[in-house]
């Protein structure tokens, strides 16, 4: 694992939380890929939490649409939840908005 990213899962009201600290970006995008697509597997309903996630590229913003279009092919829920400051400026500046769903905290994923 990268010294630039770290993972936490847990599971909450039938949602695997994935949470991403560190950096996402053309550094980092393929291990989180990797890591996020093995946690997705498992699971029925997958959210991403961002609470700790420092810095979001373009390139991390490529592995976030690559989840939400794989879990939607398999018929799962996936969801961003507690964007950082900085992740949450990226997400709206890209209007990720259109393509996933955003919660502002883990506690409102329905």
């Amino acid at each position: 694992m990268s010294e630039w990213i770290q993972y936490a899962t847990r599971e909450k009201n039938g949602w695997t939380i994935l949470r991403i600290s560190g950096q996402l970006d053309r550094l980092t995008m393929d291990e989180a890929r990797e890591e996020s697509e093995k946690f997705l597997g498992g699971a029925e309903k997958f959210a991403v939490e961002l609470s700790a996630l420092e810095y979001l590229s373009s390139a991390g913003l490529r592995v976030i649409l690559r989840l939400a279009k794989k879990a939607s092919a398999e018929g799962k829920s996936f969801a961003l939840c507690a964007p950082s400051a900085s992740s949450r400026h990226v997400l709206k500046d890209a209007s990720m908005d259109i393509f996933v769903s955003i919660y502002e905290t883990e506690e409102d994923l329905p």
